[in-house]
């Protein structure tokens, strides 16, 4: 693996490190972005139930905000259930869309990354062409410099590609999860208004 590493030269160092980022925010979300943890099941029922039965509401809202992103939905609404539906509405978007932009969180770096990847693989490519044009003198070519040239111009791009593809899949994968979890929790929203205001048992 150094040998290879030596032979794409230098350029092939921030690909590394993108590398390195990449793995380790694609870890990280796959983590974060679990159902369970993200709209556990039956928690709009249960958190509907024990509000009903009043024992300790503040302690119950307390719990909720800490449990999960929908949990911090649906107590932005039970603090609010006193109020107008429109008043109650309102407090739950708030809170959805910091919930959102949580949800989102280091998926612009994953992106980002993913993009530039192959522009970084490129660039290394221009170095090794530049580096086989300079192996070429009056007296002749220099074979050590031009195949020095060719590895760094081969593994740069075949790095910056490699670092991509996942990097691209995960990021779409990631994005559509998240969407889905979106439009989860505001249909349990939409849920727990009318279950709040009696339209629905």
């Amino acid at each position: 693996m150094f040998a290879i590493v030596q032979a794409a030269g230098w350029p092939i160092w921030p690909l590394l490190l993108a590398s390195v980022i990449s793995l380790a925010l694609i870890i990280e979300r796959l983590v974060a972005l679990r159902r369970s943890k993200v709209v556990p099941s039956g928690l709009l029922q249960r958190a509907v139930g024990e509000f009903r039965r009043g024992a300790n509401n503040d302690r119950l809202l307390e719990d909720l905000e800490q449990h999960s992103p929908l949990g911090r939905v649906l107590a932005a609404g039970l603090r609010n259930v006193g109020n107008s539906r429109e008043i109650m509405k309102e407090s739950i978007e708030e809170a959805g869309g910091a919930v959102a932009h949580e949800l989102s969180r280091y998926l612009t770096t994953l992106g980002t990354i993913a993009s530039i990847s192959p522009l970084m693989g490129l660039f290394g490519t221009v170095v090794g062409m530049i580096e086989i044009f300079g192996s070429q003198g009056p007296t002749g070519s220099n074979p050590q410099q031009l195949a020095h040239g060719i590895s760094i111009a081969l593994y740069n791009t075949g790095f910056g590609i490699f670092i991509a593809i996942p990097s691209l899949i995960f990021w779409r994968h990631f994005r559509a999860l998240v969407d889905g979890f979106v439009v989860e929790m505001e249909q349990q929203a939409v849920r727990l208004v009318e279950y709040m205001h009696g339209d629905r048992k």
